[in-house]
């Protein structure tokens, strides 16, 4: 069995390794901020650009199972422009590559909501066979999957990063039956993608 901590050492790590390959300089917060597992200033560039990332690692392969449980923490809006989030997916197999999936915060909200409430209002199940609530999410790897290797987005304010989330959920974020959270910013300007 997998120790859950020595995951997340992973994830941070990797992260805060990848930033720094990038010319960011990363700052690991062990757990002393809420939301944020590394701080990071743009060493390199002109601005010196500031953000927060938050660390989600999951161990597996499979697209179609591999998930990250996104709690109610995770569906806050964000607090300004420069939060993301980094999913790293661990293969067991340990030859093989991490991967990782950069995503604004606003972004991943609107996702875990989407995700759960599709999940829990799917046309075809039977009425109380689902009823965890969204507190509960878990967003699969193929959600994210347009997100991989998208370091870019880091010198990108979120409301100005391109939405990837897969086509479906723009339909779903428009339904009464699934919709998007209170007080995401998108029930104003649902964007295009």
């Amino acid at each position: 069995m997998v120790d859950t901590k020595q995951t997340k050492t992973v994830g941070e790590h990797h992260v805060a390794s990848e930033l720094a390959r990038r010319g960011w300089a990363p700052a690991l917060t062990r757990d002393g901020l809420e939301r944020t597992d590394i701080l990071a200033v743009d060493a390199a560039g002109a601005n010196r650009r500031q953000i927060e990332v938050q660390v989600k690692a999951a161990r597996g392969s499979h697209k179609n199972r591999l998930n990250w449980p996104l709690g109610a923490k995770t569906q806050k809006p964000s607090s300004h422009s420069r939060e993301y989030f980094v999913f790293v997916a661990i293969p067991e197999d340990e030859s093989a590559p991490l991967r990782d999936f950069v995503v604004p915060r606003s972004h991943v909200a609107a996702a875990a909501w989407i995700s759960h409430m599709d999940w829990l209002t799917e046309p075809g199940v039977a009425a109380g066979q689902r009823n965890a609530p969204v507190e509960r999410a878990r967003v699969y790897l193929w959600v994210f999957e347009a997100y991989e290797g998208r370091w870019d987005l880091l010198h990108i304010d979120e409301s100005d990063a391109p939405v990837l989330l897969p086509p479906e959920f723009r339909d779903y974020a428009q339904e009464a039956r699934v919709g998007l959270p209170g007080g995401h910013p998108w029930r104003n300007a649902l964007p295009e993608w």
